[in-house]
């Protein structure tokens, strides 16, 4: 796979660099601001993107502007953000935009090398994968939605696992539940939202964190693993 890397830490970027290349694929361009950026996307004609939240000259939003900016030039762009603090605002912008496969992760989770190759590789092949804690952070602050609090504690559960962008298969094995059990599950929870359930594991994804923004801020729920497609 083709990968562009725009990181302002030196560390981290060569890091990326080294942990990407070793499991097989590309770094087309490694950038330390978003200078470059639109011109590099399109010139190296990458097949994912990977941005830090903050880079320079401010070191607040540049890389969330421009994420949501390919969102616009090249819509279907997979995209990974990532972030050394959960950035609920952040995170809520990127799901209200439209376009292709998305991840949010937190720093910490590269670490994990194979993890985070499996991210990364997951993204590029059409699933929407959110960090653990962001997950948390956003079903959290959502309690006051009379809907989320019509899921049960399993539902929430669920919901949580779907939007980190775990399988049913996955999500069955974690809770000790058959697939159908998952399958009922996730069925109630979209019935309850009022949102219709989607055949396709990234728009069921986006679907379901989605409500997040019908009254204006982030969701409900625990704190658990999340997935979506078949």
């Amino acid at each position: 796979m083709r990968i562009l890397i725009c990181e302002d830490s030196v560390l981290l970027r060569e890091g990326l660099v080294r942990l990407l290349e070793d499991s097989g694929h590309v770094v087309v361009a490694a950038l330390a601001d978003t200078e470059m950026l639109t011109e590099s996307v399109q010139t190296t004609d990458p097949e994912l993107c990977i941005l830090d939240v903050r880079l320079p000259p401010t070191f607040t939003d540049e890389g969330i502007r421009a994420a949501l900016g390919l969102r616009v030039t090249h819509p279907q762009l997979p995209l990974l953000v990532l972030s050394q603090y959960v950035e609920e605002r952040y995170a809520s912008d990127l799901i209200a935009s439209q376009g292709g496969p998305l991840g949010y992760l937190l720093k910490d989770r590269v670490a994990d090398v194979d993890e985070f190759v499996a991210s990364v590789e997951r993204i590029a092949e059409g699933t929407t994968v959110f960090d653990p804690e962001v997950v948390a952070q956003l079903l959290t602050r959502r309690h006051r939605d009379d809907r989320m609090q019509n899921l049960s504690e399993r539902e929430r559960t669920v919901l949580a696992l779907i939007a980190e962008g775990k399988s049913n298969h996955a999500i069955a094995a974690l809770l000790f539940l058959s697939e159908a059990s998952v399958e009922k599950n996730i069925t109630a929870i979209f019935q309850k939202l009022g949102l219709e359930p989607d055949e396709s594991g990234n728009r069921r994804v986006l679907a379901a964190l989605a409500h997040i923004e019908i009254s204006g801020g982030p969701a409900t729920g625990p704190s658990s693993q999340t997935g979506a497609e078949r």
